[in-house]
Protein backbone atom coordinates (compact mmCIF):
# COMPACT_ATOMS: atom_id res chain seq x y z
CA UNK A 1 0.00 0.00 0.00
CA UNK A 2 1.24 3.50 -0.56
CA UNK A 3 2.38 5.63 2.72
CA UNK A 4 -0.83 7.66 4.27
CA UNK A 5 -0.64 10.04 6.72
CA UNK A 6 -0.99 9.40 10.12
CA UNK A 7 -3.93 10.66 12.32
CA UNK A 8 -3.18 13.78 13.90
CA UNK A 9 -2.97 13.44 17.84
CA UNK A 10 -5.16 17.00 18.09
CA UNK A 11 -8.34 15.58 16.11
CA UNK A 12 -8.51 12.38 18.62
CA UNK A 13 -8.18 13.79 21.99
CA UNK A 14 -9.02 17.03 23.50
CA UNK A 15 -8.20 17.11 27.00
CA UNK A 16 -9.66 18.61 30.08
CA UNK A 17 -7.03 18.92 32.50
CA UNK A 18 -7.36 18.87 36.51
CA UNK A 19 -6.55 22.49 38.36
CA UNK A 20 -3.17 22.27 40.13
CA UNK A 21 -3.83 25.92 41.65
CA UNK A 22 -2.08 24.45 44.44
CA UNK A 23 -4.94 24.83 46.86
CA UNK A 24 -4.25 21.91 48.90
CA UNK A 25 -0.48 23.17 49.59
CA UNK A 26 -0.52 24.31 53.17
CA UNK A 27 2.75 24.37 56.08
CA UNK A 28 2.78 24.79 59.62
CA UNK A 29 4.06 28.13 59.48
CA UNK A 30 1.90 31.37 60.84
CA UNK A 31 3.71 33.79 58.65
CA UNK A 32 4.36 33.03 55.23
CA UNK A 33 7.13 35.65 55.06
CA UNK A 34 9.01 33.19 57.36
CA UNK A 35 11.46 30.86 56.14
CA UNK A 36 12.18 27.14 56.97
CA UNK A 37 15.28 25.35 56.59
CA UNK A 38 14.87 21.97 54.34
CA UNK A 39 17.04 19.25 54.23
CA UNK A 40 15.62 16.96 52.13
CA UNK A 41 12.14 16.23 50.44
CA UNK A 42 9.93 12.92 51.02
CA UNK A 43 7.50 11.41 48.53
CA UNK A 44 4.26 10.15 48.96
CA UNK A 45 2.08 8.61 46.43
CA UNK A 46 4.38 8.35 43.20
CA UNK A 47 4.90 4.93 41.50
CA UNK A 48 5.84 6.34 37.93
CA UNK A 49 9.07 7.74 39.30
CA UNK A 50 11.34 6.60 41.93
CA UNK A 51 12.47 8.69 45.40
CA UNK A 52 15.72 9.24 43.71
CA UNK A 53 14.51 10.33 40.58
CA UNK A 54 12.13 13.15 42.16
CA UNK A 55 14.52 13.89 44.42
CA UNK A 56 17.03 14.69 42.05
CA UNK A 57 14.80 17.19 40.06
CA UNK A 58 14.17 19.47 43.41
CA UNK A 59 17.62 18.89 44.77
CA UNK A 60 18.69 22.70 44.15
CA UNK A 61 16.16 23.04 47.13
CA UNK A 62 17.68 21.55 49.54
CA UNK A 63 20.44 21.78 52.18
CA UNK A 64 18.79 25.48 52.62
CA UNK A 65 16.08 27.86 53.85
CA UNK A 66 13.27 27.98 51.46
CA UNK A 67 10.70 30.85 51.34
CA UNK A 68 6.98 29.45 51.58
CA UNK A 69 6.80 30.76 47.74
CA UNK A 70 10.46 28.57 47.13
CA UNK A 71 8.68 25.58 48.78
CA UNK A 72 5.35 26.24 46.39
CA UNK A 73 8.18 26.26 43.31
CA UNK A 74 9.95 23.32 44.18
CA UNK A 75 6.09 20.77 44.48
CA UNK A 76 5.71 22.94 41.23
CA UNK A 77 8.55 21.47 39.08
CA UNK A 78 7.46 17.73 40.18
CA UNK A 79 4.39 18.46 39.00
CA UNK A 80 6.01 20.02 35.62
CA UNK A 81 8.25 16.83 34.94
CA UNK A 82 5.05 14.62 35.46
CA UNK A 83 3.48 16.82 32.59
CA UNK A 84 6.45 16.72 30.71
CA UNK A 85 6.87 12.66 30.54
CA UNK A 86 2.89 12.89 29.25
CA UNK A 87 1.15 12.30 32.70
CA UNK A 88 -0.69 15.51 32.32
CA UNK A 89 -3.78 14.40 34.57
CA UNK A 90 -1.08 14.01 37.59
CA UNK A 91 0.18 16.50 40.05
CA UNK A 92 1.90 17.13 43.48
CA UNK A 93 0.96 19.54 46.18
CA UNK A 94 2.18 19.72 49.94
CA UNK A 95 0.16 18.55 52.95
CA UNK A 96 -0.24 19.74 56.02
CA UNK A 97 2.81 18.25 58.66
CA UNK A 98 4.60 19.08 61.03
CA UNK A 99 8.22 19.67 60.11
CA UNK A 100 10.88 16.74 61.47
CA UNK A 101 14.53 17.42 60.65
CA UNK A 102 13.85 19.68 58.03
CA UNK A 103 12.16 16.87 56.12
CA UNK A 104 9.18 18.14 53.66
CA UNK A 105 6.57 15.68 52.46
CA UNK A 106 5.26 16.66 49.12
CA UNK A 107 2.35 14.21 48.05
CA UNK A 108 1.46 12.94 44.47
CA UNK A 109 -1.57 12.32 43.27
CA UNK A 110 -1.26 10.46 40.25
CA UNK A 111 -3.90 10.66 37.32
CA UNK A 112 -5.99 7.66 36.42
CA UNK A 113 -8.94 6.78 33.79
CA UNK A 114 -12.15 6.21 36.22
CA UNK A 115 -14.32 4.64 33.28
CA UNK A 116 -14.40 4.56 29.27
CA UNK A 117 -17.79 5.91 28.03
CA UNK A 118 -18.13 5.02 24.47
CA UNK A 119 -20.62 6.04 21.92
CA UNK A 120 -20.85 4.07 18.28
CA UNK A 121 -22.67 4.97 15.21
CA UNK A 122 -22.89 2.01 13.57
CA UNK A 123 -22.09 -1.60 13.48
CA UNK A 124 -19.68 -2.44 16.01
CA UNK A 125 -19.44 -3.61 19.98
CA UNK A 126 -18.12 -0.82 22.20
CA UNK A 127 -16.32 -3.11 24.21
CA UNK A 128 -13.80 -3.45 20.99
CA UNK A 129 -12.63 0.08 21.31
CA UNK A 130 -13.38 0.20 25.06
CA UNK A 131 -10.87 -3.33 25.94
CA UNK A 132 -8.09 -1.79 23.48
CA UNK A 133 -8.41 1.49 25.43
CA UNK A 134 -8.02 0.30 28.58
CA UNK A 135 -4.52 -1.16 27.39
CA UNK A 136 -3.22 1.98 27.41
CA UNK A 137 -5.00 3.60 30.26
CA UNK A 138 -3.03 2.39 33.12
CA UNK A 139 -2.44 4.07 35.92
CA UNK A 140 -0.79 6.73 35.81
CA UNK A 141 -2.51 7.98 33.18
CA UNK A 142 -0.33 8.58 30.01
CA UNK A 143 -1.52 10.56 27.70
CA UNK A 144 0.87 10.29 24.77
CA UNK A 145 0.23 6.45 25.11
CA UNK A 146 -3.51 6.85 25.12
CA UNK A 147 -3.29 9.24 22.07
CA UNK A 148 -1.39 6.38 20.54
CA UNK A 149 -3.80 3.89 21.18
CA UNK A 150 -6.39 5.84 19.75
CA UNK A 151 -4.03 6.49 16.47
CA UNK A 152 -4.26 2.94 15.71
CA UNK A 153 -7.95 2.76 16.19
CA UNK A 154 -8.09 5.35 13.48
CA UNK A 155 -5.92 3.12 10.79
CA UNK A 156 -7.58 0.11 11.57
CA UNK A 157 -10.33 -0.23 8.66
CA UNK A 158 -13.12 -1.32 10.94
CA UNK A 159 -13.50 2.58 12.51
CA UNK A 160 -14.19 5.46 9.32
CA UNK A 161 -13.55 8.30 12.31
CA UNK A 162 -12.84 8.33 16.10
CA UNK A 163 -12.85 11.18 18.58
CA UNK A 164 -12.47 11.46 22.46
CA UNK A 165 -12.39 14.20 25.63
CA UNK A 166 -10.38 13.77 28.64
CA UNK A 167 -12.97 14.73 31.47
CA UNK A 168 -12.82 15.69 34.86
CA UNK A 169 -14.25 13.02 37.45
CA UNK A 170 -15.34 14.31 40.60
CA UNK A 171 -13.06 11.73 41.97
CA UNK A 172 -9.26 13.43 42.87
CA UNK A 173 -7.15 12.50 40.23
CA UNK A 174 -9.30 10.26 38.45
CA UNK A 175 -10.96 11.03 34.68
CA UNK A 176 -13.34 10.64 32.43
CA UNK A 177 -12.44 9.41 28.68
CA UNK A 178 -15.53 9.88 26.48
CA UNK A 179 -15.14 8.59 22.65
CA UNK A 180 -17.10 9.11 19.72
CA UNK A 181 -16.67 6.21 17.18
CA UNK A 182 -18.06 6.77 13.21
CA UNK A 183 -17.89 2.66 11.63
CA UNK A 184 -16.24 2.33 8.24
CA UNK A 185 -18.27 0.88 5.89
CA UNK A 186 -17.55 -3.03 6.37
CA UNK A 187 -18.96 -4.78 3.41
CA UNK A 188 -16.73 -5.02 0.08
CA UNK A 189 -17.87 -6.89 -2.89
CA UNK A 190 -15.02 -7.22 -5.74
CA UNK A 191 -15.12 -8.08 -9.45
CA UNK A 192 -11.74 -9.53 -10.35
CA UNK A 193 -10.55 -10.09 -14.00
CA UNK A 194 -7.20 -10.98 -14.98
CA UNK A 195 -4.94 -13.50 -17.07
CA UNK A 196 -2.94 -14.93 -14.18
CA UNK A 197 -3.35 -18.20 -14.55
CA UNK A 198 -1.16 -20.75 -16.38
CA UNK A 199 -2.26 -20.91 -20.16
CA UNK A 200 -2.36 -24.66 -20.24
CA UNK A 201 -5.79 -24.34 -17.95
CA UNK A 202 -6.60 -20.81 -19.49
CA UNK A 203 -5.14 -17.64 -18.47
CA UNK A 204 -7.85 -15.63 -18.52
CA UNK A 205 -9.49 -15.44 -15.01
CA UNK A 206 -12.81 -13.54 -14.02
CA UNK A 207 -14.34 -13.86 -10.29
CA UNK A 208 -15.76 -12.35 -7.69
CA UNK A 209 -15.03 -11.72 -4.04
CA UNK A 210 -17.40 -11.05 -0.87
CA UNK A 211 -16.07 -9.88 1.99
CA UNK A 212 -17.30 -8.34 5.44
CA UNK A 213 -14.71 -7.30 7.51
CA UNK A 214 -16.51 -6.46 10.79
CA UNK A 215 -19.36 -9.25 10.01
CA UNK A 216 -20.64 -9.75 13.93
CA UNK A 217 -19.59 -6.31 14.86
CA UNK A 218 -16.58 -7.29 16.78
CA UNK A 219 -13.71 -6.98 14.21
CA UNK A 220 -14.44 -10.28 12.21
CA UNK A 221 -13.72 -10.94 8.59
CA UNK A 222 -15.37 -13.18 6.56
CA UNK A 223 -13.97 -13.73 2.83
CA UNK A 224 -14.89 -15.69 0.22
CA UNK A 225 -13.32 -15.92 -3.30
CA UNK A 226 -14.21 -17.28 -6.39
CA UNK A 227 -12.23 -17.56 -9.60
CA UNK A 228 -13.01 -19.48 -12.94
CA UNK A 229 -10.73 -20.13 -16.33
CA UNK A 230 -12.12 -22.62 -19.80
CA UNK A 231 -10.25 -25.22 -17.81
CA UNK A 232 -10.45 -24.36 -13.95
CA UNK A 233 -12.55 -23.17 -10.59
CA UNK A 234 -10.97 -21.91 -7.68
CA UNK A 235 -12.98 -21.13 -4.30
CA UNK A 236 -11.06 -19.53 -1.45
CA UNK A 237 -12.97 -18.99 2.21
CA UNK A 238 -11.70 -17.82 4.84
CA UNK A 239 -13.16 -16.26 8.23
CA UNK A 240 -10.66 -14.44 11.24
CA UNK A 241 -11.36 -13.44 14.61
CA UNK A 242 -9.64 -11.35 17.10
CA UNK A 243 -9.46 -12.93 20.17
CA UNK A 244 -7.99 -10.22 22.71
CA UNK A 245 -7.93 -6.17 23.18
CA UNK A 246 -4.29 -7.42 21.90
CA UNK A 247 -5.27 -8.15 18.62
CA UNK A 248 -4.55 -11.94 18.93
CA UNK A 249 -6.28 -13.40 15.89
CA UNK A 250 -7.92 -17.10 15.14
CA UNK A 251 -7.86 -17.44 11.26
CA UNK A 252 -9.54 -20.74 9.28
CA UNK A 253 -9.69 -21.37 5.85
CA UNK A 254 -10.13 -23.38 2.87
CA UNK A 255 -9.50 -23.45 -0.46
CA UNK A 256 -10.33 -26.15 -3.49
CA UNK A 257 -9.35 -25.88 -6.62
CA UNK A 258 -9.97 -28.28 -9.93
CA UNK A 259 -8.33 -27.83 -13.43
CA UNK A 260 -7.71 -29.58 -17.06
CA UNK A 261 -5.38 -28.69 -19.44
CA UNK A 262 -6.86 -27.12 -22.08
CA UNK A 263 -4.32 -25.76 -24.21
CA UNK A 264 -3.79 -28.34 -27.69
CA UNK A 265 -2.03 -30.88 -27.73
CA UNK A 266 -2.16 -31.61 -24.18
CA UNK A 267 -5.67 -31.22 -23.98
CA UNK A 268 -6.26 -34.57 -25.97
CA UNK A 269 -4.32 -36.65 -22.54
CA UNK A 270 -7.80 -35.50 -20.64
CA UNK A 271 -5.18 -34.65 -17.70
CA UNK A 272 -7.42 -33.35 -14.91
CA UNK A 273 -5.74 -32.10 -11.46
CA UNK A 274 -7.48 -31.66 -7.80
CA UNK A 275 -6.60 -29.51 -4.91
CA UNK A 276 -7.67 -28.87 -1.16
CA UNK A 277 -6.48 -26.87 1.76
CA UNK A 278 -6.82 -26.65 5.51
CA UNK A 279 -5.98 -24.64 7.64
CA UNK A 280 -5.91 -22.67 10.88
CA UNK A 281 -3.28 -20.30 12.49
CA UNK A 282 -2.99 -17.79 15.19
CA UNK A 283 -1.13 -14.15 15.06
CA UNK A 284 -0.47 -12.12 17.73
CA UNK A 285 1.12 -8.63 17.87
CA UNK A 286 4.02 -8.45 20.10
CA UNK A 287 4.01 -4.40 19.65
CA UNK A 288 1.96 -2.45 18.33
CA UNK A 289 2.25 1.60 17.01
CA UNK A 290 1.14 3.92 14.85
CA UNK A 291 4.63 3.68 13.02
CA UNK A 292 5.09 0.41 13.22
CA UNK A 293 4.32 -3.60 14.04
CA UNK A 294 5.60 -6.89 15.20
CA UNK A 295 3.78 -9.55 15.09
CA UNK A 296 4.16 -13.76 15.69
CA UNK A 297 2.07 -16.63 14.24
CA UNK A 298 1.81 -20.29 14.68
CA UNK A 299 -0.10 -22.34 12.11
CA UNK A 300 -1.44 -25.85 10.95
CA UNK A 301 -2.90 -26.29 7.61
CA UNK A 302 -3.06 -29.75 5.35
CA UNK A 303 -3.05 -30.15 1.68
CA UNK A 304 -4.13 -32.95 -0.96
CA UNK A 305 -3.81 -32.76 -4.46
CA UNK A 306 -4.37 -35.36 -7.24
CA UNK A 307 -3.88 -36.28 -11.02
CA UNK A 308 -5.81 -38.20 -13.44
CA UNK A 309 -4.87 -38.96 -17.11
CA UNK A 310 -7.70 -39.97 -19.52
CA UNK A 311 -9.63 -40.54 -16.81
CA UNK A 312 -6.97 -42.71 -14.73
CA UNK A 313 -4.82 -42.09 -11.59
CA UNK A 314 -1.54 -40.58 -12.62
CA UNK A 315 1.39 -40.36 -10.24
CA UNK A 316 3.49 -37.59 -10.00
CA UNK A 317 6.36 -36.39 -8.69
CA UNK A 318 5.84 -36.81 -4.81
CA UNK A 319 2.76 -38.31 -5.33
CA UNK A 320 2.11 -42.25 -4.35
CA UNK A 321 0.47 -44.95 -7.22
CA UNK A 322 -3.16 -43.48 -6.69
CA UNK A 323 -1.57 -39.69 -7.83
CA UNK A 324 -2.38 -38.47 -4.52
CA UNK A 325 -0.64 -36.06 -2.56
CA UNK A 326 -1.12 -35.36 1.26
CA UNK A 327 1.03 -32.71 3.14
CA UNK A 328 0.33 -31.51 6.72
CA UNK A 329 2.53 -28.48 7.39
CA UNK A 330 3.03 -26.72 10.57
CA UNK A 331 4.23 -22.94 10.03
CA UNK A 332 6.13 -20.31 12.58
CA UNK A 333 5.70 -16.98 10.68
CA UNK A 334 7.02 -13.08 11.69
CA UNK A 335 5.97 -10.14 10.29
CA UNK A 336 7.04 -6.50 10.40
CA UNK A 337 5.71 -3.61 9.19
CA UNK A 338 7.32 0.31 9.77
CA UNK A 339 5.67 3.00 8.29
CA UNK A 340 5.62 6.89 7.68
CA UNK A 341 3.92 9.66 5.76
CA UNK A 342 6.55 8.94 3.34
CA UNK A 343 7.39 4.85 3.23
CA UNK A 344 6.24 1.48 4.40
CA UNK A 345 8.49 -1.34 4.50
CA UNK A 346 6.61 -4.54 5.13
CA UNK A 347 8.63 -7.87 5.77
CA UNK A 348 7.03 -11.34 6.62
CA UNK A 349 9.21 -14.50 7.44
CA UNK A 350 8.05 -18.28 7.44
CA UNK A 351 9.61 -21.58 8.59
CA UNK A 352 7.84 -24.65 7.74
CA UNK A 353 7.85 -27.95 9.12
CA UNK A 354 6.32 -31.07 7.03
CA UNK A 355 5.26 -33.65 9.68
CA UNK A 356 3.65 -37.13 9.63
CA UNK A 357 -0.13 -36.23 10.41
CA UNK A 358 -3.25 -37.26 9.11
CA UNK A 359 -1.92 -39.93 6.29
CA UNK A 360 0.66 -37.99 5.09
CA UNK A 361 1.77 -39.61 1.84
CA UNK A 362 4.81 -41.67 1.12
CA UNK A 363 5.75 -41.18 -2.61
CA UNK A 364 5.71 -44.13 -4.64
CA UNK A 365 9.39 -44.38 -5.78
CA UNK A 366 10.89 -43.08 -2.42
CA UNK A 367 12.50 -46.83 -2.29
CA UNK A 368 14.80 -46.68 -5.25
CA UNK A 369 14.67 -42.34 -6.22
CA UNK A 370 16.93 -40.52 -3.66
CA UNK A 371 15.48 -37.04 -5.19
CA UNK A 372 12.21 -38.05 -4.50
CA UNK A 373 9.97 -35.02 -2.08
CA UNK A 374 10.27 -35.90 1.39
CA UNK A 375 7.02 -34.55 3.14
CA UNK A 376 9.00 -34.26 6.12
CA UNK A 377 10.66 -31.30 4.48
CA UNK A 378 11.79 -27.92 6.13
CA UNK A 379 12.05 -25.01 4.83
CA UNK A 380 12.46 -20.79 5.28
CA UNK A 381 10.37 -18.65 2.97
CA UNK A 382 10.93 -14.70 3.10
CA UNK A 383 9.22 -11.76 1.58
CA UNK A 384 9.79 -7.81 1.52
CA UNK A 385 8.61 -5.24 0.42
CA UNK A 386 9.38 -1.30 0.34
CA UNK A 387 6.93 1.87 -0.82
CA UNK A 388 8.48 5.03 -1.03
CA UNK A 389 6.99 8.63 -1.79
CA UNK A 390 8.69 10.18 -3.81
CA UNK A 391 5.94 13.13 -4.76
CA UNK A 392 1.98 12.79 -5.02
CA UNK A 393 0.86 9.74 -6.41
CA UNK A 394 4.62 9.31 -7.24
CA UNK A 395 5.83 5.97 -5.91
CA UNK A 396 9.11 3.38 -6.03
CA UNK A 397 8.21 0.03 -5.19
CA UNK A 398 10.40 -2.71 -4.47
CA UNK A 399 9.91 -6.23 -3.49
CA UNK A 400 11.59 -9.57 -3.03
CA UNK A 401 11.20 -12.80 -2.21
CA UNK A 402 13.60 -16.10 -1.24
CA UNK A 403 13.14 -19.40 -0.16
CA UNK A 404 15.81 -21.90 0.90
CA UNK A 405 14.68 -25.71 1.82
CA UNK A 406 16.54 -28.35 3.02
CA UNK A 407 16.40 -30.90 0.90
CA UNK A 408 13.87 -32.11 -1.78
CA UNK A 409 10.31 -30.80 -1.18
CA UNK A 410 6.97 -31.44 -2.44
CA UNK A 411 5.40 -29.37 -5.30
CA UNK A 412 2.88 -28.00 -3.30
CA UNK A 413 5.44 -26.28 -1.59
CA UNK A 414 7.82 -25.48 -4.61
CA UNK A 415 9.42 -21.83 -4.92
CA UNK A 416 7.68 -20.35 -8.26
CA UNK A 417 8.59 -18.03 -10.86
CA UNK A 418 6.77 -16.18 -13.96
CA UNK A 419 3.37 -14.78 -14.43
CA UNK A 420 1.73 -12.23 -12.66
CA UNK A 421 3.07 -10.97 -9.54
CA UNK A 422 6.52 -12.50 -10.44
CA UNK A 423 8.43 -12.49 -13.81
CA UNK A 424 6.01 -11.26 -16.17
CA UNK A 425 6.86 -11.46 -19.86
CA UNK A 426 6.74 -15.81 -18.75
CA UNK A 427 4.02 -18.15 -18.14
CA UNK A 428 2.58 -18.20 -15.05
CA UNK A 429 4.93 -20.39 -12.38
CA UNK A 430 7.47 -21.30 -15.63
CA UNK A 431 9.45 -22.72 -12.90
CA UNK A 432 8.74 -24.45 -9.74
CA UNK A 433 11.90 -25.49 -7.87
CA UNK A 434 13.07 -26.23 -4.51
CA UNK A 435 14.73 -22.66 -3.60
CA UNK A 436 14.33 -19.42 -5.22
CA UNK A 437 14.69 -15.54 -5.11
CA UNK A 438 12.76 -13.05 -6.59
CA UNK A 439 13.34 -9.01 -6.95
CA UNK A 440 11.69 -6.50 -8.75
CA UNK A 441 11.65 -2.94 -8.63
CA UNK A 442 8.95 -0.16 -10.35
CA UNK A 443 8.43 3.61 -10.42
CA UNK A 444 5.11 4.61 -10.68
CA UNK A 445 4.80 8.50 -12.57
CA UNK A 446 1.36 10.16 -12.42
CA UNK A 447 0.04 11.05 -15.97
CA UNK A 448 -3.48 12.48 -15.26
CA UNK A 449 -5.47 13.19 -12.58
CA UNK A 450 -8.75 13.34 -10.97
CA UNK A 451 -8.32 15.05 -7.59
CA UNK A 452 -11.65 15.44 -6.53
CA UNK A 453 -12.72 12.32 -7.55
CA UNK A 454 -8.75 10.54 -6.01
CA UNK A 455 -8.15 9.33 -9.47
CA UNK A 456 -4.58 8.92 -11.21
CA UNK A 457 -3.44 7.42 -14.28
CA UNK A 458 0.50 6.27 -13.51
CA UNK A 459 2.60 5.16 -16.21
CA UNK A 460 5.11 2.13 -14.70
CA UNK A 461 8.41 1.05 -15.75
CA UNK A 462 9.43 -2.22 -14.18
CA UNK A 463 12.23 -5.03 -13.92
CA UNK A 464 11.21 -8.11 -12.64
CA UNK A 465 14.42 -11.22 -11.58
CA UNK A 466 14.23 -14.40 -10.53
CA UNK A 467 16.78 -17.43 -10.52
CA UNK A 468 15.62 -21.30 -8.83
CA UNK A 469 17.54 -24.10 -7.67
CA UNK A 470 17.03 -27.69 -6.73
CA UNK A 471 18.42 -29.87 -3.68
CA UNK A 472 18.76 -33.25 -5.26
CA UNK A 473 17.28 -33.24 -8.51
CA UNK A 474 19.18 -31.34 -11.42
CA UNK A 475 18.29 -27.34 -11.89
CA UNK A 476 16.28 -26.46 -14.69
CA UNK A 477 17.73 -26.03 -17.70
CA UNK A 478 17.15 -22.55 -17.65
CA UNK A 479 17.04 -21.18 -13.96
CA UNK A 480 17.04 -17.87 -13.96
CA UNK A 481 14.11 -15.32 -15.73
CA UNK A 482 14.32 -11.75 -16.27
CA UNK A 483 12.48 -9.09 -17.84
CA UNK A 484 11.71 -5.36 -17.95
CA UNK A 485 8.86 -3.54 -18.89
CA UNK A 486 6.08 -1.10 -19.09
CA UNK A 487 2.74 -0.96 -17.25
CA UNK A 488 0.02 1.44 -16.98
CA UNK A 489 -2.68 1.62 -14.12
CA UNK A 490 -5.78 3.43 -13.30
CA UNK A 491 -6.66 4.09 -10.13
CA UNK A 492 -10.30 5.36 -9.17
CA UNK A 493 -10.43 5.87 -5.78
CA UNK A 494 -11.25 2.72 -3.97
CA UNK A 495 -13.40 1.43 -6.41
CA UNK A 496 -11.29 0.56 -9.23
CA UNK A 497 -7.97 -0.63 -9.96
CA UNK A 498 -6.97 -1.31 -13.53
CA UNK A 499 -3.01 -2.27 -14.83
CA UNK A 500 -2.15 -3.69 -17.87
CA UNK A 501 1.83 -4.67 -18.33
CA UNK A 502 4.14 -5.24 -21.40
CA UNK A 503 6.92 -7.20 -20.82
CA UNK A 504 10.16 -8.26 -22.95
CA UNK A 505 11.94 -11.06 -21.65
CA UNK A 506 15.44 -11.14 -21.27
CA UNK A 507 16.67 -14.53 -21.72
CA UNK A 508 15.66 -17.96 -23.10
CA UNK A 509 12.30 -19.37 -23.24
CA UNK A 510 12.32 -22.95 -21.00
CA UNK A 511 9.18 -23.90 -23.09
CA UNK A 512 7.43 -24.09 -25.81
CA UNK A 513 5.96 -20.73 -26.61
CA UNK A 514 1.92 -20.45 -27.80
CA UNK A 515 -0.32 -18.06 -28.98
CA UNK A 516 -1.82 -16.82 -25.65
CA UNK A 517 -1.14 -13.04 -24.15
CA UNK A 518 1.41 -14.00 -21.44
CA UNK A 519 3.43 -15.76 -24.31
CA UNK A 520 3.31 -12.06 -25.89
CA UNK A 521 4.06 -10.26 -22.29
CA UNK A 522 1.01 -8.80 -21.55
CA UNK A 523 -0.34 -9.26 -18.39
CA UNK A 524 -3.50 -7.50 -17.11
CA UNK A 525 -5.74 -6.96 -13.89
CA UNK A 526 -9.00 -5.55 -13.46
CA UNK A 527 -10.67 -5.16 -9.54
CA UNK A 528 -13.72 -3.64 -9.54
CA UNK A 529 -15.36 -2.28 -6.08
CA UNK A 530 -18.21 -0.86 -6.50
Amino acid sequence: PAPTPLPNPEDLLLPSLPDKSGDQDNLPTDNLLDKITVEKFEFEGNTAFSQQELAEIIQPFTHRQLSFSELLQARSEITQFYVSKGYITSGAYIPPQTLDNGVVIIKIIEGGLESINVQVEGRLNPDYVRDRLWLAADKPLNVPRLLEALQILQLNPVIEKISSELANSTEPGQSILNVSVETARSFYPSIILDNGRNPQVGSFRRGVALEDINLSGNGDTLRGTYLNTDGSNDMDISYAIPLSPENGTLTLGFRNITGQVIEYPFSLLDLKSYYQKYLVSFRQPLWQTPYSEFALGLGFDYQTSSNTLLGYAFPSRGSDLDGKIRLSSLRFSQDWLQRSDTDVLAAHSEFALGINAFNTTTPFDAQYNSSAPDTNYFLWRAQAQWVHLLAPDTLLVAKTNIQLADGAIPSLEQFALGGLGSVEGYRQNTLLTDNGAFASLEARFPLYRIPEERAVLQIIPFVNWGTGWNNQSPNPETNTLASIGLGLQWQYGKHVTARIDWAKRLGKVPYVQGNSWQDDGIIFSVTITP
